[in-house]
C-alpha cells in the first residue's frame, strides 16, 4: 500500500469521520460503490464464516449429549469455547452489516443529488431508473441480511444457557438435562443458516446489479 494512501486512510479512521474517509478513498480512485461490493463481499464471508461456526457448535454440543466419561470441567470449555466463538462470529456479522448500511447511505445520497446536475434529460432519466432498482435491489438485500441476523440470536441465547448450565452443575445429570435442548438448538442453526444462504443469494443480485449501474 503507498505511503500516502496509508496515510491518508490511517488519518481519517482516526477521525471518525466517514464522509472525510469516503473523499479520501475518492481522491485515490476508491469510489463509494466500489467500496459498497467490498463491504458486501466482506459481510458475505462474515456470514459464511458464521454458518461453520454454527455447525461447529452443533457439533460440540451434539457430542456432549453422548458424554459416557471424562472430565466434566474439559466439556464445559469446549462448550463455552464454542458460544464464545459464536458470539464473536454473529458480533462480526453485524458489524459488517451497519458498514453496508453507512455507505449505502453516502452512496445513493450523492447518487440523487447529482441526477440535479445532468444537462441530458436522457441521461437523467436512465441514471434515475437505474438508481431506483439498485435501491430495490439493495432493500431486498440489507432486509435478507437482518432476517439472518435477527435468527442468530436464539442460538446465541441456547449456546450461552448450555455454558452457564453446564459451569454450575459439572456432573453427569447436568449432561442429561442439556440433551433436551440439542433439538432446539440444531432447529434454531438450521434456520439461521437457510436465512444466511438466502441473504448471500441476495447479496450477489445486488452485486450484479450495482454492477449494471
Amino acid at each position: 500500500m503507498p505511503y500516502a494512501f496509508a496515510l491518508i486512510l490511517s488519518l481519517t479512521l482516526l477521525s471518525g469521520c466517514q464522509s472525510a474517509y469516503y473523499s479520501a478513498m475518492e481522491s485515490v480512485g476508491v469510489h463509494k460503490r466500489d467500496i459498497m461490493v467490498d463491504r458486501v463481499e466482506d459481510a458475505t464471508e462474515a456470514q459464511k464464516d458464521a454458518q461453520e461456526q454454527f455447525t461447529s457448535a452443533l457439533a460440540a454440543l451434539q457430542s456432549l449429549t453422548r458424554f459416557e466419561g471424562g472430565t466434566l470441567e474439559e466439556a464445559y470449555h469446549r462448550v463455552n469455547a464454542q458460544y464464545e466463538a459464536s458470539a464473536d462470529a454473529a458480533e462480526k456479522v453485524s458489524d459488517r452489516i451497519a458498514a453496508i448500511e453507512n455507505v449505502s447511505e453516502a452512496l445513493f445520497d450523492e447518487w440523487q443529488e447529482e441526477l440535479s446536475l445532468y444537462s441530458s434529460a436522457a441521461l437523467r432519466r436512465d441514471s434515475e431508473a437505474k438508481l431506483k432498482a439498485t435501491r430495490a435491489s439493495y432493500s431486498k438485500m440489507i432486509a435478507a441480511m437482518h432476517r439472518a441476523e435477527g435468527k442468530m440470536a436464539p442460538v446465541l441465547d441456547t449456546l450461552r444457557d448450555n455454558s452457564l448450565y453446564l459451569k454450575h452443575n459439572l456432573n453427569a445429570a447436568a449432561i442429561g438435562s442439556l440433551q433436551g435442548e440439542f433439538r432446539s438448538l440444531e432447529r434454531d442453526i438450521q434456520r439461521a443458516i437457510s436465512d444466511m444462504r438466502a441473504a448471500i443469494s441476495e447479496s450477489e443480485r445486488f452485486v450484479a446489479q450495482l454492477s449494471r449501474s
